[in-house]
């Protein structure tokens, strides 16, 4: 914590702020997020003998806020990627003597108020800001610094804040099993089975034509013998032997 006789200091511009060098001027943070209200700050400041450091990112606020080490910051709610409450705790867990000024709509009064109590602030700002309004303000946001009661439950409170988990990634979609070969009897795994050949016919043939002669040789013989007499059936066999 800042001790209130150095403090003291900054309730009214030094008298020799015109020859002040830009390192021995007090700093302050500017993260609201809106060019207008930054402007409006920037200007306040100056005529109060301060130099800024403007960042509108609540991620990158946090970063800054540890390396310049700022004497005071100016926090919106509303900021990109990281809140401003929860920029504050982070602060306050960085550094507990961090002095922060909530800055809000009246709109979202209510809701400011009920960060700066959670971050420990030491004042809240509505805007838009004027310079009755800051110096209405300035000496509690010189004053003492209050308890941080959020930061016990900082993890509960933010969750997300810890380190991504990374999601599964997706499994391949299963092939459903290849079809096992049907082995037919008789036959080896991979070779078709030959095809029936067709069935000769001229061995049939040869057997009636055979038959034929045996049957016409008998009955010739026995024409000659006297035992048949084919004589009426010669010219019908005629018109069918050439």
């Amino acid at each position: 914590m800042i001790p209130l006789l150095v403090t003291a200091s900054f309730l009214s511009p030094p008298p020799h702020v015109g020859t002040m060098s830009s390192e021995e001027q007090p700093l302050a943070l500017v993260v609201v997020g809106n060019a207008t209200v930054e402007g409006r700050l920037r200007s306040i400041l100056k005529n109060q003998g301060w130099r800024t450091e403007a960042c509108g990112d609540g991620d990158k606020a946090v970063d800054e806020f540890v390396n310049l080490r700022p004497n005071l910051v100016f926090l919106s709610l509303d900021i990109p990627s990281m809140d401003g409450h929860l920029a504050a705790l982070e602060m306050r867990e960085t550094d507990y003597d961090a002095r922060i000024v909530i800055v809000s709509s009246r709109q979202r009064m209510s809701t400011a108020r009920n960060a700066a109590y959670s971050a420990g602030a030491v004042a809240v700002l509505e805007t838009p800001l004027t310079q009755s309004v800051f110096d209405e303000n300035w000496a509690s946001m010189m004053g003492e610094i209050p308890p941080a009661p959020g930061l016990a439950d900082l993890d509960e409170l933010y969750p997300e804040a810890d380190e991504p988990v990374m999601p599964p990634l997706p499994m391949p979609p299963v092939m459903p099993p290849m079809p096992e070969a049907v082995v037919m009897p008789g036959s080896e795994l991979g070779e078709a089975e030959p095809e029936e050949k067709p069935k000769k016919k001229r061995k049939w043939l040869r057997k009636i034509l055979l038959l034929l002669v045996l049957v016409v040789a008998g009955a010739g013989g026995a024409h000659y013998g006297g035992l048949v007499d084919l004589t009426e059936y010669i010219p019908m066999l005629e018109e069918y032997i050439p």
